[in-house]
């Protein structure tokens, strides 16, 4: 008995050391980002590097701040993922639904073909979303930032595979009650489904936030730039400005960070119970 309670407490221990191990892994480079936002330009480039900066240079970030008008960046990108996130639960809640709780004709075929579109690259629809966007007038505005990241397959599938969790009795027994399809939806189903909205916010607040590709190519004005955009800046064509990208990069991430810390209590229940059925 005392071996086997040996045994257990010896993988314990070594499970809490690798987990450490990987904790101080992944949180390393964003300790490097912050220390080298701390550095003089002639300190990052010294050899060999050093994990802390000699003098921090807290006005970096200040300075860093100033050289671009940030502010617009920021508030351009809040605009942008607050609406990405409002619109993309609703639709994914609303289409998960319906995937889950609804039969109907061609519901397996035009459910699995939704999923075959999660597998092709956003650069293959890049040039045809950009045209149409081009025909409708949308180039640097905010419904051409926002509308084509509004439907998310993966947010579908996710809010389906939760629904296969909630039982059909709860919804039969609503309708008898005389509940409108709404009022299910709204009341009952709505309520039950926080912890992968939960999920699915960060997952979409992350991607909106983090977003590049898209908001460079549709905007070519510097007032409708995104934080990203904003701060790809500091890389010229033959220089980088490395302390002052690191500082500027940090400070776009601390919302990310407040989400997660937010809606972390949701992340792991949404995401193991999605995976139930």
């Amino acid at each position: 008995m005392n071996n086997k309670r040996g045994k257990i407490s010896s993988s314990i221990l070594l499970s809490r050391i690798l987990l450490w191990i990987l904790g101080i892994i992944m949180i390393f480079p964003f300790f490097w980002m912050f220390s080298t936002a701390l550095k003089s330009e002639a300190e990052i480039y010294k050899w060999p590097p050093s994990l802390f900066p000699n003098n921090p240079l807290w006005e970096n970030f200040k300075e860093a701040w100033g050289m671009a008008p940030f502010n617009r960046y920021i508030l351009n990108t809040f605009i942008i993922t607050i609406f990405s996130v409002f619109f993309v639960c609703l639709f994914s809640s609303m289409a998960g639904f319906a995937f889950g709780k609804y039969t109907f004709a061609g519901r397996e075929v035009l459910f699995w073909t939704m999923l075959l579109f999660m597998m092709l690259p956003s650069q293959v629809t890049l040039i045809p979303v950009y045209l149409i966007l081009r025909d409708l007038r949308w180039l640097n505005t905010y419904q051409g930032l926002i509308v084509p990241g509004l439907a998310s397959p993966f947010g579908v599938f996710l809010v389906r595979q939760y629904m296969q969790t909630i039982p059909n009795e709860l919804i039969d027994a609503a309708r008898i009650d005389g509940c409108s399809e709404w009022k299910i939806f709204s009341t009952i189903v709505l309520p039950l489904i926080k912890p992968v909205l939960g999920t699915l916010t960060i997952f979409t607040f992350t991607g909106s936030w983090n977003s590049f590709l898209w908001p460079l190519i549709i905007t070519d004005r510097q007032e409708m730039y995104t934080i990203q955009v904003g701060i790809s800046f500091f890389r010229g064509q033959y220089h980088v400005t490395y302390n002052y990208l690191m500082a500027a990069s940090f400070i776009s991430l601390i919302p990310v960070i407040i989400i997660f810390l937010l809606f972390q209590k949701y992340f792991v229940s949404g995401l193991v119970l999605s995976g139930m059925k």
